[in-house]
């Protein structure tokens, strides 16, 4: 098959980045169009971070870290008490909660229950959540044209913000009421298989109405009692028609939440993933393909090791969250984003990837995944060779961004993942 062209699509005062139909990007390697329905590993590869003696052991602490930041979270009450984050630490085997003054005694009770399972140091913050989320939508808000992105440090100490010119952005934090680190010449820009069928998975490659594929599929979920597909806001509109490489038709876009740059396609989906095989960098082996079962979800906590499977990209792994909340600027403002990674700094995600999974291996089951968010944008200042079935004439970094399950759940409440 002819492989999709690129282009990119402006958008207000920033650059969406899409896979269109404009210039050639060479030849893909196209998947057997029967659906792969044997499964296999996905798995991180390379030195265990924390003297592990294996991935799995690291995942099954992960998977007990974030769990109890779940529970954590979720106890707590409007006003959050003084809470500033979480991050987990597999490498050094805890996990650590951030407090502005002395915890409550119901955030002390809980924590000592979890302490059963999990090590949980409690650690003084300087500000709490509430106070840095409201610091920084001001900042981003009122510097839409300077700061690219912001977010909480989850260790409560302050904000760390992003720009392509350092003396305005100086100049726009001023007057911060929080202290307020910069990065300059950070980028971020919005980011098959190629011949699914019903039920459609996870991961696959789609356009719109019987165009070339620009963005990926996301996981299957149930939404107002009917069968859906995640994807990205930014892949098309309410109205317009999903159709994958081929033509055929997946089904309308039927909702959209542009701040958290999410959609949903109305079609008869299913519960699985595509992936790959990956090489020892963790990044897709694209001559053997196989799907695996979702089994739930995940949410996102700093420390969190990730993967993706974007359709242009395929499989990568050993992808780092590294700061959660993020609010970036893309010529409009995505609110709630996590970025993670690339622990290698080969590729995490790129071009065509736009609203494929991310996800978290079952440390017990490695050919299970669990859902844990949507592929959104990259940064493009850390630009590197692109893997899996297209690698020329796009873009691909090993930093990615991604709008997690907690973004999914808030902009369709009710919403639920399909099991494979």
């Amino acid at each position: 098959m002819n492989t999709p062209r690129l282009r990119r699509l402006a958008v207000a005062m920033g650059i969406v980045l899409a896979v269109a139909g404009t210039g050639s990007a060479g030849a893909a390697s196209a998947p057997d169009p029967v659906k792969p329905r044997v499964t296999g590993p996905v798995e991180h590869t390379g030195p265990v971070p924390g003297g592990y003696a294996s991935w799995k052991d690291l995942l099954l602490d992960q998977r007990k870290m974030v769990e109890a930041a779940g529970r954590i979270t979720a106890a707590l009450r409007r006003n959050g008490d003084g809470y500033a984050g979480v991050i987990a630490a597999p490498e050094n085997r805890e996990l650590r909660l951030y407090w502005k003054g002395k915890p409550p005694g119901y955030i002390d009770g809980l924590v000592g229950s979890l302490r059963r399972d999990v090590a949980i140091s409690v650690l003084p913050a300087r500000y709490s959540a509430r106070e840095l989320e409201r610091e920084a939508n001001r900042l981003i808000r009122e510097n839409s044209g300077v700061l690219t992105s912001i977010a909480p440090s989850q260790d409560g100490s302050g904000l760390t913000a992003s720009t392509a010119s350092l003396g305005a952005a100086r100049t726009a934090i001023s007057g911060a009421a929080v202290p307020v680190t910069l990065e300059h010449g950070v980028r971020p820009e919005l980011s098959s298989r190629w011949d699914d069928s019903p039920p459609w998975w996870a991961g696959g490659a789609w356009g719109v109405n019987g165009g070339p594929a620009i963005c990926s599929t996301g996981f299957a979920v149930t939404y107002l009692g009917a069968s859906k597909l995640l994807s990205a806001a930014h892949c098309a509109s309410v109205g317009q028609t999903a159709t994958d490489p081929t033509g055929q038709v997946i089904g309308p876009v039927t909702h959209v939440s542009l701040p958290r740059d999410l959609l949903l396609i109305g079609t008869n989906s299913g519960g699985r993933v595509f992936n790959n095989p990956i090489n020892a960098n963790g990044n897709a082996i694209v001559s053997t393909e196989y799907s695996n079962p979702v089994i739930g979800t995940s949410s996102s906590v700093v420390g969190l090791f990730v993967c993706t499977s974007g359709a242009f990209s395929g499989t990568n792994c050993n992808i780092r969250v590294t700061a959660v909340n993020v609010t970036i600027n893309v010529g409009y403002l995505l609110f709630g984003m996590v970025q993670a990674e690339q622990q290698a700094h080969t590729n995490a995600a790129g071009q065509g990837d736009s609203g494929g999974p991310v996800e978290v291996v079952n440390p017990s089951n490695t050919t299970q995944v669990f859902a844990t968010g949507s592929v959104s944008a990259i940064d493009t200042s850390t630009s590197v060779a692109c893997t899996g079935y297209v690698t020329s004439g796009r873009i691909c970094a090993w930093r990615m961004y991604y709008s997690p399950w907690s973004n999914v759940t808030g902009a369709f409440p009710g919403i639920a993942i399909i099991p494979g």
